[in-house]
């Protein structure tokens, strides 16, 4: 029961039964289906300019880095070149809304990860007061980021209105899905940096090259904040500058996709960090440890201050956890006399800031309301994903009014009419600030209970207490929880009035904190087919204290598989001249099967966050990231060969293989 134990999601049932109705299962039967339509011009190209620069300087940059060209003109910030592509958050539930007239009122259903803002942007977009216009989110599969946008809602809802208040529909096809919704920004990324002799990094500098799309969604935030992240992880004796420009193309718009530019950034930084460390004959891990941020950094463009970090620590205990040194030695020998089969053992450090202060206001609410038989309510504004977010903060009010959690219903389905606002679902924020709320609601709730028991029983508030479902006074029981809340609905004894007993906190969130973590990957490379077999993953990873260990070691599972079809498999391709996806199916599309899959060894190393619920930090989007680097960095040790693009699949390893002259060409 409560914090730190693994309970049953709230959900599982449904989801497991097929019982759990999506958006899609609730259109009804004479709604009418709005179709997308393609434009006729979409080989049209449009550009902006793009800066970070608190001044509003604008700087444009197109084309490739080469490798030679010096950062801010500086002579020892030698630029290496890495590129990602565009990818697609391939998430099971398609892109799916409807909406009807409810009297003078608009209803709308959407499987959208931000329902509060969402009901904003479509009262602006179809002349309505906010008050007139409901949002529903039902259950959701799967958003990664890709639901965080408005898109269709506004249309359906101008529809509807334009028809007397009609249901419209719209429900995308995977390959819509594909086409006309959001993708990762595909990044070209010059990362600079330089080290003394004795390996302490002096100098370092990254610019950063984002394909946009075709529209405006989060594309410069993506790129500002992945290269004011890139100062997070290492520190740097001397100076730390970045650029970030934006472009803005014939392709799908991109957008908010899990990790927010952090896995494009990521991939650049921990394949320069090798490969420093190889060219000098440093050994990478000693290497990164002399480097990495401590608690007590502060970050040069927030300035925040790290409060907890475990990133040494999961390194450390990693590094014997893969059995590190005695392998990269071994592999090493074996290497030496097998031609073709190749072993490598590599690693990946990354940080990552949870929510979004000072960029933007966070805070998170919760409403709790107690039944007569001492059962209760929860209600949050924070949008379930299918990530168990309604079940942490069932186990955070748990934690904190005794109540177990069979006796605690969550209002999965948020509705803007009855659950609290919220911002929403993104930046790994659920835990961290959602879970405050919730937290502050669930001790304005104990007090509101000690008030009701100090004065029907008219004893010393401050001598009561709520443990087991009991009201106790020091040692001895006054009532059960359940005897309280039917006198105070129901009996009573007509002298006072009622005062049902409730529970209504909003928390702002005026901190950040960091995740933190390292994955090392075990794999065997087929050189003359360029084919990668990961053998088994070790992930160690610092998000505080963890509220579901089994719900937690699920997230990394799906972060780890991810990431592993970002590093070895998956890229959208289009056509040059028009822009229209060519695999936008998931069997052209390839993302990893169970097949693909390897063993995984999870750990948490817990730190304890002060400014979150019991310590608990971000864990959601934090898994990923590493991973594309770490599968680099093991083929690296492997053959000897560095890839600087994304994917590693077999025709761009066989490719760099026989530059290198491992294989013939």
């Amino acid at each position: 029961m409560g914090v730190g134990t693994s309970v049953k999601r709230l959900d599982a049932i449904q989801k497991v039964t097929g019982s759990a109705k999506y958006v899609e299962d609730l259109i009804p039967l004479d709604a009418l289906h709005m179709k997308v339509v393609h434009s006729s011009i979409a080989n049209g190209l449009a550009r902006m300019d793009f800066s970070i620069s608190p001044e509003g300087d604008v700087s444009w940059y197109t084309g490739t880095f080469s490798t030679d060209e010096k950062i801010a003109g500086r002579e020892d910030l030698c630029g290496e070149h890495y590129a990602v592509p565009a990818v697609h958050a391939c998430h099971l539930e398609n892109n799916t809304c409807f909406a009807y007239m409810d009297g003078r009122r608009m209803v709308v259903y959407s499987c959208n990860q931000v329902p509060h803002t969402l009901r904003r942007n479509i009262a602006e977009a179809i002349g309505m007061p906010l008050g007139d216009v409901r949002v529903v989110k039902p259950f959701l599969g799967g958003g990664f980021g890709n639901k965080q946008d408005t898109m269709y809602e506004p249309l359906v809802a101008l529809a509807s209105q334009r028809l007397g208040g009609r249901c419209v529909a719209i429900t995308l096809s995977r390959e819509e899905t594909f086409v006309n919704t959001r993708t990762r920004h595909g990044f070209d990324m010059t990362i600079a940096a330089a080290a003394d002799e004795a390996g302490d990094l002096t100098h370092r500098g990254i610019r950063i090259n984002s394909n946009g799309g075709s529209y405006a969604a989060h594309t410069h935030a993506v790129a500002a904040y992945a290269v004011t992240s890139n100062f997070q992880t290492y520190k740097a004796s001397a100076v730390q500058i970045g650029e970030s420009s934006t472009v803005y193309t014939n392709l799908p718009s991109a957008a908010a996709m899990r990790g927010y530019g952090i896995p494009q950034l990521n991939f650049a930084m921990e394949s320069q960090m090798e490969d420093i460390a190889r060219r000098n004959g440093w050994a990478p891990i000693d290497f990164r440890l002399q480097n990495i941020n401590e608690a007590g950094f502060v970050d040069p463009f927030d300035k925040f201050t790290v409060r907890t970090c475990g990133l040494r620590e999961c390194v450390e205990q990693g590094r014997r956890l893969c059995d590190w040194d005695r392998k990269r030695k071994e592999y090493d020998a074996f290497n030496k006399t097998s031609p073709n089969l190749k072993k490598g053992l590599g690693m990946a450090l990354f940080s990552y800031k949870i929510g979004v202060y000072p960029l933007q206001l966070e805070s998170g609410s919760c409403r709790i309301v107690m039944n007569e038989d001492g059962s209760a309510q929860i209600m949050v504004g924070c949008a379930e994903l299918g990530q168990g977010s309604d079940t942490a903060m069932c186990q955070i009010v748990s934690q904190i009014t005794t109540i177990p959690e069979q006796k605690l219903s969550v209002c999965s389905a948020q509705d803007t009419d009855i659950t609290p606002y919220d911002n929403g679902a993104y930046a790994s924020r659920q835990t961290y600030i959602s879970g405050s709320g919730a937290k502050l609601a669930a001790e304005k709730l104990v007090d509101t209970i000690l008030t009701h028991a100090a004065r029907t029983y008219k004893l010393p508030k401050d001598e009561l207490r709520l443990a087991s479902e009991q009201i106790w006074h020091r040692d001895s029981a006054v009532c059960t929880l359940a005897q309280l809340c039917t006198y105070i609905n129901f009996v009573n004894d007509q002298k006072t009035d009622t005062d049902h007993i409730t529970a209504e906190a909003t928390f702002t969130m005026k901190n950040i904190c960091l995740a933190y973590g390292v994955s090392f990957m075990d794999l065997e490379v087929d050189v003359p087919v360029g084919k990668v077999k990961i053998r088994k993953v070790y992930c160690l990873q610092d998000s505080g204290k963890i509220i579901n260990p089994q719900l937690a070691e699920g997230q990394m599972h799906g972060g780890v598989a991810m990431g592993i079809g970002y590093a070895l498999g998956e890229q959208m391709l289009f056509d040059a001249a028009t822009g229209r996806p060519l695999n936008n199916n998931l069997l052209d599309y390839k993302i990893p099967t169970c097949m693909d899959i390897p063993d995984m060894e999870i750990r948490f190393v817990e730190t304890h966050e002060d400014s979150a619920p019991f310590g608990a930090k971000g864990l959601a989007e934090p898994p990923l990231i590493p991973q594309a680097a770490a599968v680099r960095n093991a083929i690296l040790h492997a053959t000897g060969v560095g890839m600087h693009k994304l994917p590693m699949n077999p025709q761009n390893l066989v490719h760099a293989f026989g530059e290198a002259g491992l294989i013939a060409q």
